[in-house]
């Protein structure tokens, strides 16, 4: 099962929603909450495996935490719903529910307290990281709070990527090229590969802060004249190498192949930034604002350090003031702004233009990025 919700996760795959019960709990025992995307669900149990605990599923239409709580697909309504409708109420006597970190970014603590009289935690980025935090009284390391694109995470993009493309492209050359359908696919699954295993030594070339190539009002290529451009010259060497070695080098086979190779680093370079967690979408206008700070408002809660998934803040006990020392890996989720209890907090454009901190909470991300907000002038 695991495989194949790996092979499909860049699908909706709703699972069933409710209550389970992991190992023996008691009415003292812990409660979780995660989404409804089977992947995500899966890997939360096996995380809570050995302990005794309950485990709260909530509809998120079969997506995962983050981009459905930034969506609008995981609402405040969601989980109050889940509270309500479950019976876990009935099950323990404390009101404490964990929550996943990433939701944060839709989720209202503030308003899911007040309507149900739980209290939210915010739990750690990563299943895996559920028993340490457990371990550690329901607290966080700053390791436990920060998104990463670790090796394992790279591979299940790639097969993201690979295993639609795949499928496409076999049944159409089946039809019309049938003696091409072993190259071409084994070609369509070397590429995402190459273009996400190296990762982390090309991460810092791609750049948040450059206006993309506009071909429609909803299709921007963002920064393709660097990475993707090197990744394609990798793999024309690479073709020219082989092709070589084999006796069939021609000028034929280079052009179709490179061509071939293009259109597919293109179509999954096209938001190469977005594939991974640890920067914001090309698609996304929101790159370009940044987090303010109102001083006067701040009371240093904490609230912003707890949910930034980037580790971009710190709390000056002795002023009780945020701070963010690391803005500069702000990866423009919202999280802090639309946790924060005093709204301290906004998003600001390069024209000095603010979104408040209702309109992040009322209005959410559509596919393409885009927020129906309205901005007003400091």
């Amino acid at each position: 099962m695991n495989i194949v919700t790996t092979l499909l996760r860049g699908f909706p795959l709703p699972c069933k929603t409710g209550v389970i019960k992991i190992g023996n709990p008691n009415k003292n025992s812990p409660v979780f909450l995660t989404a409804n995307f089977v992947l995500t669900a899966q890997r939360v149990k096996k995380a809570l495996n050995g302990t005794d605990c309950y485990l709260l599923v909530a509809n998120s239409r079969g997506i995962n935490v983050w981009c459905s709580a930034a969506g609008g697909y995981f609402t405040n309504h969601d989980v109050i719903s889940s509270l309500k409708v479950s019976g876990i109420e009935k099950l323990v006597t404390h009101r404490n529910v964990v929550l996943p970190q990433l939701a944060a970014a839709g989720i209202e603590s503030r308003v899911i307290s007040e309507k149900t009289g739980w209290n939210v935690i915010w739990g750690p980025v990563y299943a895996k990281d559920i028993p340490k935090f457990m371990e550690n009284e329901f607290r966080k390391t700053p390791q436990m709070r920060e998104v990463k694109f670790p090796l394992m995470q790279r591979i299940e993009i790639a097969v993201m990527w690979a295993f639609p493309f795949s499928i496409i492209a076999g049944l159409i050359t089946t039809l019309f090229w049938r003696n091409m359908v072993l190259p071409l696919i084994s070609l369509i699954w070397a590429l995402p590969f190459l273009i996400f295993m190296p990762f982390p030594l090309y991460s810092n070339l791609l750049n948040p802060q450059k206006k993309g190539t506009k071909f429609s009002k909803y299709t921007v290529v963002f920064d393709f004249n660097r990475v993707p451009l090197i990744l394609e010259g990798i793999v024309l060497f690479c073709l020219i190498i082989y092709s070589v070695l084999a006796g069939t080098f021609t000028w034929e086979f280079i052009l179709r192949w490179g061509f071939i190779s293009f259109v597919v680093t293109l179509m999954i370079s096209i938001d190469l930034m977005g594939s991974t967690p640890v920067y914001k979408s090309g698609l996304h206008e929101e790159r370009f604002l940044k987090v303010v700070l109102n001083d006067k408002k701040c009371d240093g809660c904490g609230f912003c350090k707890e949910v930034c998934p980037k580790n971009c803040y710190e709390i000056d006990k002795i002023r009780h003031l945020a701070t963010m020392p690391r803005l500069n890996q702000c990866v423009q989720c919202g999280a802090c702004i639309v946790q924060c209890p005093q709204d301290a907090l906004c998003f600001q454009n390069s024209k000095g233009e603010i979104i408040s901190p209702e309109v992040l909470r009322k209005f959410k991300l559509n596919l393409m990025g885009k927020r129906a907000v309205k901005i007003e002038r400091r």
